[in-house]
């Protein structure tokens, strides 16, 4: 691997562990951020931190020259600022792109698993409109598809519970959902980066454990010690919520639509290769270690926002 390793998206869940992890192995490090103040706990050798928004091509196309690797993290669906995933997973992931061709550096795009032209999610739509053109670029590239991340969503339900140790579920949560800890795919994509001969291609992981949000929901009840079924928002309710305040609050839109999705579609990770297969050390974290690893005080398990 010649040249700095650029991260967009650095300062979120998985990628803060894949710029702590790549600098703890002497690799030079650059995280590109719209807000510095968000990267302040990657302060560590080997990591520089520049302002961008990969929204914004011509800024893009400055901070990733002289990239050997360029790694894409970014998500618009609930991420800080006023962005989508039409305006971050697309247009920022086809920024990111030109300004790696440019640069002739290599390409690792986080994507998610079910990414497709006519998916009823419009994340998993742009993932997808952002993986065709990188292939169509010529850009040197590996795509890293992955299921549902495991803390996101346990820290969820944990700050819904509040004192009842009730969580919160957002419609029936009978839908079963293949879940994945963010450590295990910043283990993948920091083997993707620093591998002596480029992997390329797609490569798709899942985790261990396929579980309905209900379920889910018991087991961080049960983690903090409570015992009572969780509580839940009908579908109904979740349709009115889009179409009146999802329209004022198009973030807040998108997540209530995402959710209904996510109570129907088929989100499971069966009969589909796994980047296991290929890396077979890779770490394999379960629902029970996280939750173990989190305490009856039920911390927040996650590394970043």
């Amino acid at each position: 691997m010649t040249g700095r390793v650029v991260v967009a998206g650095g300062t979120g869940r998985l990628g803060t562990l894949v710029v702590l992890g790549l600098a703890a192995r002497g690799t030079e490090v650059c995280v590109l951020t719209r807000d510095p103040h968000r990267a302040v706990h990657l302060a560590a050798d080997h990591v520089e931190v520049v302002t961008c928004d990969v929204r914004d091509r011509t800024s893009t196309t400055a901070a990733v020259a002289g990239a050997g690797v360029v790694v894409s993290a970014v998500q618009g669906l609930a991420g800080p600022g006023d962005g989508s995933p039409s305006t971050v997973d697309r247009d920022g992931n086809m920024h990111l792109i030109q300004a790696a061709r440019a640069a002739g550096a290599r390409v690792v795009l986080m994507s998610v698993a079910g990414a497709a032209p006519d998916s009823p999610f419009e994340l998993f739509r742009m993932k997808y409109a952002a993986e065709t053109y990188l292939a169509a670029s010529g850009v040197p590239a590996t795509i890293v598809r992955a299921t549902a991340f495991l803390e996101l969503w346990i820290d969820l339900l944990a700050g819904t519970a509040g004192r009842s140790s009730r969580p919160l579920v957002f419609g029936r949560g009978r839908n079963p959902i293949n879940f994945l800890s963010v450590r295990d795919v910043a283990a993948l994509v920091e083997r993707v980066v620093t591998e002596q001969e480029p992997h390329g291609g797609t490569l798709e992981i899942g985790g261990p454990d396929t579980l309905t949000l209900t379920d889910l929901a018991r087991m961080v009840a049960a983690s903090r010690g409570g015992s009572r079924e969780p509580r839940h928002v009908p579908r109904p309710a979740l349709h009115v919520m889009a179409a009146t305040v999802g329209q004022l609050r198009p973030g807040l839109g998108r997540q209530t639509r995402a959710a209904l999705a996510m109570d129907r579609y088929d989100l499971t990770f069966r009969d589909r290769p796994n980047a296991r297969d290929t890396f077979t050390s890779l770490p394999c974290t379960s629902v029970t270690e996280l939750l173990h690893a989190a305490g009856p005080a039920g911390e927040q398990i996650s590394v970043a926002g």
